[in-house]
């Protein structure tokens, strides 16, 4: 089947490879360049999503943790191992308990796929790992293990992937409208596919609306923003942001600190930018945590992306992290999608796609 892909972030690059695989001719669209958008300002950890399990999503949290491993594996220059401190203070975030149980989950999920059992420090073992942790009142911390990566350059590991098992990739290619019976409107004129996969992440609902097709799937787009500090973190901590159930991370990266997540919700429309008040927020995080305060000088850039996640509520500290595929005639939408499970969700795009023939 000739079966046209629509967007160059990782869930439409891991897509086109895995429809390639199963014999398709494929071509996929972007509009920018691959990887030029959302799948490139990730927090980048390739986890399981700790922090899921409280919304009862164990079926993607155990996906996550597989496909975890399965990029660790296969992509080791670009991908490893990352052990993640987990402070534990007096009156401060969830109890102990909630914390130990969790990591107990975590490691059952995962199964054969655990990089390494989690233990829990004493107050001075935690302080060894990361010397600048504010000591007052810390009772200990977890250390558990997830992935960090380089999301850019492995999306483009991704994507040679795609391109040697015979996808066509044109980037600076917009897609305008598509239709139920196959056919996908370009600046350069109509083509015709025998199916076509919508995974334009954040754009993926506008492309429907723009086209006239109805879907039953709505987006919450929430923006994620980070900073990138000139200076070296001896420990990756994930902690709870004062006065709040959101957890964010401070982490090591590329010889800097980075500092994340936001939450924030975004319009298409508006500029993708670390706003100031989201520069103070992760600010704050860090100097709730560390002895040594962020310096306005240290902070070498900002960047910040868009996730689309499966609208539930008003809250989109409560949206699902879950992803929906549906089917409309020769359009086959992805809604949602985290980066660890692009893979997964490739193969089921490709057993959806595999019916229409």
């Amino acid at each position: 089947m000739r079966v046209a892909v629509i967007g160059g972030g990782i869930n439409g690059v891991m897509s086109a490879w895995e429809l390639a695989k199963t014999g398709h001719q494929v071509t996929l669209f972007e509009r920018q360049k691959l990887m030029g958008a959302t799948s490139s300002a990730s927090t980048k950890l390739l986890h399981g999503g700790l922090r899921y399990l409280e919304q009862g999503s164990l079926l993607l949290v155990r996906e996550s943790l597989r496909e975890r491993s399965w990029w660790l594996q296969q992509a080791p220059a670009l991908c490893h191992p990352l052990q993640i401190l987990l402070p534990h203070y007096q009156g401060r975030g969830r109890p102990r308990w909630m914390l130990a149980i969790g990591l107990f989950l975590y490691r059952l999920l995962a199964g054969s796929a655990n990089i390494a059992p989690h233990k829990w420090l004493n107050p001075q073992q935690a302080l060894q790992m990361s010397p600048h942790l504010k000591p007052e009142g810390l009772l200990g911390a977890y250390a558990f293990w997830d992935g960090q990566m380089d999301d850019y350059k492995l999306g483009l590991w991704a994507a040679d992937q795609a391109r040697a098992a015979g996808v066509t990739c044109k980037e600076h290619a917009s897609v305008n409208t598509i239709s139920q019976d196959g056919d996908l409107v370009t600046s350069a004129g109509i083509l015709h596919f025998d199916a076509i996969v919508n995974v334009a992440g954040p754009w993926a609902r506008q492309l429907l609306d723009a086209s006239g097709i109805p879907s039953k799937h709505q987006l919450d787009l929430v923006r994620g923003s980070h900073l990138l500090v000139n200076r070296p973190c001896p420990a990756a901590i994930l902690a709870e942001v004062p006065a709040s159930k959101r957890i964010a991370f401070i982490l090591p990266y590329q010889g800097k600190t980075l500092v994340g997540t936001t939450e924030e919700r975004q319009s298409l429309t508006d500029p993708i930018n670390c706003s100031d008040q989201e520069k103070h927020y992760l600010v704050r995080f860090h100097d709730s945590l560390m002895t040594n305060p962020l310096r306005p000088d240290e902070i070498s850039s900002t960047f910040a992306g868009i996730r689309p996640l499966l609208y539930s509520n008003d809250d989109p500290r409560q949206a699902s992290r879950e992803y929906a595929i549906e089917q409309q005639g020769k359009v086959i939408t992805v809604f949602g999608g985290k980066w660890t499970t692009a893979r997964s969700l490739g193969q089921k795009v490709a057993k959806v796609v595999a019916k229409l023939a």
